[in-house]
């Protein structure tokens, strides 16, 4: 090989480990699994664990949902999954939903992650009641509200969704 193209190889193996160093550096990584995640993340490979996410499913369905939060969070942990922040945000709904009154803190973590969800998102789950993001979030936000409503004993009657 010529000079010439020694230059250009050295040039071009300097300018990948700077990107990888910016790489590195904008993303700050803790572990060797975080650098994989991100970078799947970067070149638009990034899937959700498959594994973990059925055992959330498995936990939200029997009305465990602080552990199925946290399989969900293993199975999407840049939290970039629809299906899996949807269901998120529906554990905090029926964790903090009540007859008489609503846990206000459950529902606005809720909230903060229906900001993560496309309005559009449609759940193809037949056991749930409320299949879109835009449903999920309106009882959210009416969970929070004092409104006269709420205290009417008619309400005792009402079923959770």
């Amino acid at each position: 090989m010529k000079e010439k193209h020694f230059q250009i190889l050295g040039i071009a193996v300097v300018a990948v480990g700077l990107t990888f160093i910016a790489f590195l550096y904008w993303s700050q990584p803790r572990t060797l699994a975080e650098v994989a995640t991100k970078g799947s993340v970067a070149i638009g490979t990034y899937e959700v664990n498959k594994t973990e996410f059925d055992a959330g499913l498995a936990a939200f369905r029997q009305d465990q949902f602080v552990a199925a939060r946290s399989a969900f969070e293993r199975a999407d942990p840049e939290k970039r999954d629809a299906a899996t922040q949807f269901y998120t945000a529906y554990s905090y709904y029926r964790q903090g939903w009540g007859r008489v009154s609503n846990d206000d803190a459950l529902f606005k973590s809720g909230l903060e992650t229906m900001g993560r969800i496309d309005p559009n998102f449609r759940s193809v789950d037949a056991n749930l009641q409320m299949k879109t993001a835009a449903e999920l979030k309106f009882e959210l936000e009416e969970g929070l509200k004092l409104t006269a409503s709420d205290f009417n004993p008619l309400k005792l009657t009402k079923e959770r969704k």
